[in-house]
């Protein structure tokens, strides 16, 4: 099998073939200048077995073409070497009852940005056997395990970067030693740890095919000010430790780790100078950090779902008087944060029927009980009811502030205490020019399930702390952001896209209650909403969670099978899988001085060194690429062997704060030009693609449609979101469409168009135009005769008559238009039509044979009068028109 592997030494150039003989694997990584080669061997013979053999020999380009060409000579008689797939990284290797399987990346999509180091979303996997054998049988308990391995969904929210790391904050990454280039996982949040150490036996092993993985979340935006670009992103790191769904993970387990636990991290970068080194290494000041926290209450609590309620009780299944696992908890906290450790629980104080609130005191009083022996301010614990300030906050007690405005107030004091990450000193525009800053301490948010309440609050806190970042970086005036802005729509919508893959991957569905219905804007739809996800959530946690928490356990290596040991779905309870074994249980700790005295420190004050123990990675060093002191920062960002055009470039294809400008904008005079020609392509782009996914989701929806027509959640959603079928759109288009091409006058070319000839009314069209029989109706068009006779009978003698009568012309005696005119007349006066005798006779207007007299005719008083109400009607029917 051959690979073309990038991690963090063999950076990927473009995906190469995988292939394998009958006896072995071959993977070959290269450099990111694609010229040193190594190859890593993984032996067939043996499936029960994996041995897997890394060679230090480096290869260059013409030497590991002959390798390969060596091999295929030599295996020809069993086959040669064979392609499989292509790939982009390893995640692991994994047993179940027979042989190995490997597990490799095979698509990938950037999604952020850091520093010039791209972060990837892991697209599509795939699990091949190392071995001979095929497929598993079905029914078979291999294949029971291969089901369940493979319900957890690695498209989904899994991350990783062959250049940055990933598992630690950014403050980490830029304050370690500037003479030391290497990698230090954090475990914590490597989700891949137990696949590879699997393969690789430790996975603190000098290797450079290690590639970890984090689950989570990971988005960014760009802010564009003025042509300054500001990137804005979002990593939440979500532990391996004691993982799982909603109902069966609650609370801590006996080595002080919590459910939920996600580490939220927010950077905030001017890209002005893209990387981290400037003049020297990680001296680049343009970057800004700052780290939130959340996790499940941490005491020995859970919820019974067996009488399938949708809000079970809440029972302390275990009453600890020295709080030791909490304990451990936070002294966890310190070692990674520092202090202080801010504490806002966000759960009920007040209920008609007690639930929330048992657990609000037991954890007020374990607080009570961890703080007692602590330095003073190292723990603080504040606790608020959101739910009760939500309900008063139109009521006496915040007549003129809302949720929203009262956390704004406990953010400010949160980020006074705690601080913030700038890589440098503040711009010279700041009247507080600070040098450094790094951040000690952090706030730690929970609500019960730590998932919507506890974002919204971490939203708001994100919202202070992009004021301060904004303002470091000489951005903004002021340390703030206002709430109704295009930056905070954009943070909203992130912080929103956060909280909902949060909660899938815990609760089973989205947030239930969003920032808005806290702020109370749209409240209907709002509520609706929260309806829908309620029932989703009850859905996946009464249906969904054993396999989900199954295939967690299974992933993570929490359950090894094992012969002559019972399988996976016949246990229990997975309590043992999470927690010690009772029989190797460590000491416990002192009662009262349960924190380590060194974790409290400062971060400003801690001995860094501490965490490069951590897993270090030596990585060797190679000419063009790491022999640099930059990492290969620059072969990885720019790419010069690799062709590459604008339209490809992921920073410009970023989300931007641009899409929230009026569309009527990009119309006003000249000055909005260059801005509306920066954005004719991507907006083309956009409305093709949102035309394609609608005509997807129209499809889909049709199908879901016909199965799910009486559910609840339809009946609501089509209420809230009226739409018509893709054939009624379509049927709609072409009818106001029909008429677009077609030609309303014939001419002497049009006569064979076939747009306008197979029009069902053409003929009826043409037989009205060409009644004359002309040439051609367009340059020789004629009244006809008898149009021409209705015209003068009618309009053309009579006016004239009385203009002559008016001058004294006595022209049209005995004629029709006197007779006629006479009876216009009377009826004028009258209101009565007189009868005339109606002749075919038409005089020619034209002749003068037929004046009478001297054609100066004596008018008589009575006409005059007559003829002076004539023109008098005239004018008050034109005053009135």
């Amino acid at each position: 099998m051959l690979l073309e592997l990038k991690s963090n030494l063999f950076s990927h150039k473009f995906p190469l073939d995988i292939l394998y003989t009958l006896k072995n694997y071959y993977i070959v990584g290269s450099n990111q200048s694609d010229n040193r080669f190594r190859i890593l061997k993984i032996d067939r013979t043996t499936p029960t077995e994996l041995n897997v053999i890394e060679d230090d020999v480096i290869y260059s380009k013409k030497e590991i073409n002959d390798v390969l060409t060596g091999l295929e000579v030599g295996n020809r008689v069993c086959g040669g070497l064979k392609n499989v797939v292509t790939a982009y990284g390893i995640v692991g290797f994994i047993r179940f009852t027979d042989g190995y399987y490997i597990s490799l990346i095979t698509k990938r999509s950037a999604v952020a940005l850091i520093g010039g180091h791209y972060i990837y979303q892991i697209d599509e996997t795939i699990l091949r056997p190392i071995g001979q054998q095929t497929k598993p049988e079905k029914n078979s308990d291999e294949y029971k395990y291969y089901s369940i391995f493979n319900i957890l969904d690695l498209t989904k929210n899994f991350y990783f970067s062959y250049t940055y790391d990933i598992t630690h904050t950014l403050q980490h990454n830029m304050t370690c030693p500037s003479n030391r280039r290497n990698f230090s996982y954090n475990e914590m949040f490597v989700w891949n740890h137990y696949l590879l150490e699997t393969g690789f036996r430790s996975f603190k092993s000098n290797s450079d095919w290690i590639l970890p993985i984090i689950h989570g979340f990971v988005d960014q935006s760009k802010i564009s000010i003025f042509g300054r670009n500001v990137f804005v992103t979002l990593i939440a790191r979500r532990s391996r430790y004691f993982a799982g769904a909603r109902f069966l993970k609650r609370g801590v387990n006996d080595q002080g780790y919590v459910a939920n636990d996600v580490e939220t991290e927010q950077i905030v970068a001017d890209m002005s100078t893209t990387s981290f080194h400037r003049s020297g290494l990680y001296d680049n000041p343009n970057y800004t950090s700052y780290v939130q926290h959340r996790g499940s209450i941490p005491l020995f609590w859970s919820q019974d779902v067996t009488n399938m309620s949708p809000k079970p009780p809440i029972s302390i299944n275990f009453r600890d008087p020295f709080y030791a696992a909490a304990g451990l908890h936070f002294d966890n906290m310190f070692k990674r944060y520092g202090a202080p450790i801010i504490v806002l629980n966000l759960i009920k104080t007040k209920e008609k029927n007690p639930r929330e609130s048992l657990l609000g005191d037991e954890f007020g009083d374990a607080m009570d009980y961890l703080m007692q022996s602590l330095p003073e301010k190292s723990l603080i614990y504040h606790p608020w009811d959101m739910s009760k300030a939500r309900k008063r906050s139109n009521g006496h007690f915040c007549s003129d502030e809302d949720v929203f405005e009262i956390m704004e107030g406990y953010a400010e004091q949160y980020l006074a205490d705690t601080g913030f990450f700038h890589s440098g000193p503040e711009a010279w525009i700041n009247v507080l020019n600070r040098e450094q800053t790094r951040q000690s301490g952090v706030v730690r948010t929970n609500c019960i399930d730590c998932l919507d309440r506890t974002n919204a609050a971490q939203l708001i806190i994100g919202k202070c702390a992009l004021g301060h970042q904004l303002h470091a970086l000489g951005i903004t005036d002021k340390p703030w952001v206002p709430v109704d802005s295009d930056v905070m729509n954009m943070l909203t919508d992130m912080y929103h896209d956060h909280g909902d893959t949060i909660a899938f991957q815990y609760g089973g569905s989205n947030l239930v209650n969003t920032l808005d219905s806290y702020r109370r804007k749209n409240q209907f739809s709002n509520q609706s909403r929260d309806l829908i996800e309620n029932l989703r959530r009850y859905y996946s946690n009464a249906l969904c969670d054993g396999e989900k928490q199954d295939s967690i356990n299974l992933f993570l290596g929490n359950f090894r099978p094992q012969k002559d040991r019972p399988m996976l779905w016949e246990l229990a309870s997975d309590y043992y899988l999470h927690n010690e074994d009772p029989r190797f249980r460590k000491p416990r700790r002192s009662y009262i001085y349960w924190w380590t005295k060194d974790f409290l420190q400062k971060a400003e004050q801690q001995d860094t060194s501490r965490y490069h123990q951590l897993l270090s990675r030596i990585s060797r060093q190679f000419e063009d690429d790491e022999a640099d002191p930059y990492s290969g920062y620059w072969i990885e960002y720019y790419r010069p062997r690799l062709f590459t055009s604008f339209e490809k470039l992921f920073a410009l294809d970023m989300k931007s704060t641009t899409k929230y400008i009026p569309s009527g904008l990009m119309n006003v005079g000249n000055v909005k030009k260059w801005f509306a020609a920066s954005l004719l392509n991507t907006k083309a782009k956009e409305v093709q693609s949102e035309v394609k996914e609608k005509e997807k989701e129209e499809k889909e929806k049709v199908k879901k449609e016909k199965y799910n027509l009486n559910t609840m959640e339809s009946i609501v959603s089509k209420s809230l979101n009226p739409s018509v079928s893709l054939n009624e759109a379509k049927e709609y288009k072409q009818y106001i469409n029909q008429n677009k091409n077609l030609v309303l006058t014939p001419t002497l070319t049009d006569n064979n168009d076939p747009a306008l000839t197979s029009h069902s009314d053409y003929h009826v069209y043409n037989a009205y135009m060409r009644r004359a029989n002309l040439p051609n109706p367009i340059t020789d068009i004629r009244v006809p005769s008898t149009d021409e006779r209705v015209y003068e009978e009618n309009l053309v003698i009579p006016k004239q008559y009385a203009v002559l009568q008016a001058v004294g012309s006595d022209q049209y005696t005995n004629s029709v238009a006197k007779s006629r005119y006479q009876a216009y007349e009377t009826w004028l006066k009258t209101g009565k039509l007189v009868g005339t005798n109606n002749t075919n006779n038409v005089v020619n207007t034209k002749s003068k044979n037929n004046v009478g007299g001297n054609g100066k005719g004596n008018i008589s008083k009575k006409e005059k009068e007559a003829y002076k109400d004539y023109k008098e009607k005239m004018k008050e029917c034109q005053i009135k028109e």
